[in-house]
């Protein structure tokens, strides 16, 4: 008897140049689609010396259960990835049209299915796990450099006991970190294009913050 699949979900929104799955190693953390871009791609690397896995690709919007109306295209959405064997991802626009005037998050979902070996008997576990990273449009209203450095345009207020982070950028920006009064607050999370995100906090005292980068790196610290 075949124990079910045990799933794993690794949400990938920390800084860094790669992001792995048990054996399998995704080539970035986001993905960024300029408008002026027919395609995009990103390295799908399987660098174990025993496993063969199956890899099922897709795109969905922040509801993880709906990816019907995402107008973008990944190609293979579907295939084997042999040990020590390597693939690319390529992200097409199937033609809708997205905002101009900001930048439009979808998520990128990366499974992994380890095969189990036909020499194995009994109870066997078959390990599933997904990446899920954030696929970012772009319009080409919009820069890069403006991109780097929205994270500074962001301000902060007190209201009660909630930390309002306001940022009147079209940009979306993740925080990497974030100090008050020279504490930590974790998984500080991520703000909207024109938005603001609420943090609970009792904390008081100078702001302090990073945010990541579209190379996944994390940038300067600003200040408030």
């Amino acid at each position: 008897m075949r124990i079910a699949a045990l799933l794993f979900t690794s949400f990938v929104f920390l800084s860094g140049l790669q992001t792995a799955s048990a054996g399998i190693i995704v080539g970035g953390t986001r993905l960024i689609y300029p408008e002026d871009k027919n395609e995009v791609s990103i390295a799908v690397k399987n660098p174990d010396k025993e496993t063969d896995y199956l890899i099922q690709s897709w795109l969905d919007n922040e509801d993880k259960n709906n990816s019907a109306k995402v107008p973008f295209v990944v190609t293979p959405p579907l295939f084997r990835l042999d040990r020590e064997s390597d693939n690319i991802l390529r992200i097409a626009n199937a033609g809708a049209r997205l905002p101009s005037d900001r930048e439009t998050l979808y998520f990128l979902n990366v499974r992994s299915i380890g095969a189990t070996p036909k020499e194995q008997t009994g109870n066997s576990l078959q390990l599933v796990l997904r990446t899920r990273i954030k696929f970012i449009y772009r319009p080409s209203s919009l820069s890069n450099d403006g991109a780097m450095n929205a994270y500074k345009s962001l301000t902060f207020t007190r209201q009660g006991n909630e930390l309002i982070v306001k940022n009147p950028t079209p940009y979306y920006v993740t925080f990497a970190t974030l100090k008050v009064g020279g504490q930590d607050i974790k998984e500080p999370g991520m703000v909207v294009p024109r938005g603001e995100l609420r943090i609970k906090t009792n904390r008081s005292g100078p702001v302090e913050w990073q945010a990541i980068n579209d190379y996944g790196g994390m940038t300067q610290i600003a200040r408030q």
